[in-house]
């Protein structure tokens, strides 16, 4: 039987993205549910919905205190690196595009990894061309074939069309996994969502 896809919904710039891209793949691997990945923008979501043109976590600082503290032990419960880039959010409109051009390429998942271990583990600045292509470089990528891909017009457009359906399923943050209609926000649901893909086939 079938399993029902799990749509994993990301945004570079989001610090809790990347601790769920570390793992959602091989979750839903263990369990036997496929998964695709959807790279959208926070930037017009928060504008449309919240009115504001940076992250909830730099307007209320407050929030922002407690969610760099919780990525800390994220990461260290997960046994992933964590560096706190200088730039927060980050401009992640080119690895976006970058990842959109890969969504059907075999080193898609690797690609989308590395980028966000390169921000969040390592503190680089992803909104670069050389750090990109020291992402692309690494899983064996030449930089040069894909950056002049991900300005043409097709994949800019994929990319607003993605963050427009990140809209329309009711996406005000990210990560998500979406099951079918079934909308699970933050990672620390994507063992829900591989459950209710389990169990709703």
């Amino acid at each position: 039987m079938m399993r029902p896809m799990l749509e994993f919904w990301f945004d570079f710039a989001s610090s809790y993205s990347y601790v769920a891209s570390q793992r959602v793949e091989a979750l839903c691997k263990e369990a036997g549910v496929p998964m695709r990945w959807r790279p959208f923008l926070l930037g017009p979501l928060f504008t449309a919905q919240l009115g504001i043109k940076d992250s909830p976590f730099n307007t209320q600082p407050v929030r922002g205190r407690y969610m760099w503290r919780d990525v800390e032990r994220l990461c260290e419960k997960y046994g992933l690196p964590f560096k706190r880039p200088e730039t927060f959010p980050q401009r992640s409109i080119l690895a976006a595009r970058v990842a959109c051009v890969a969504l059907e390429k075999p080193w898609c998942a690797d690609f989308i990894r590395g980028v966000f271990r390169a921000e969040f583990g390592e503190g680089r600045d992803i909104a670069t061309h050389a750090v990109l292509g020291d992402v692309l470089s690494s899983i064996g990528v030449d930089p040069a074939k894909v950056f002049p891909e991900a300005e043409l017009d097709p994949v800019k457009r994929q990319l607003r069309a993605f963050t427009d359906e990140a809209t329309a399923l009711g996406v005000f943050g990210a990560p998500n996994a979406v099951v079918g209609k079934e909308l699970f926000f933050g990672q620390d649901r994507l063992e829900d969502a591989i459950a209710w893909a389990k169990k709703h086939p």
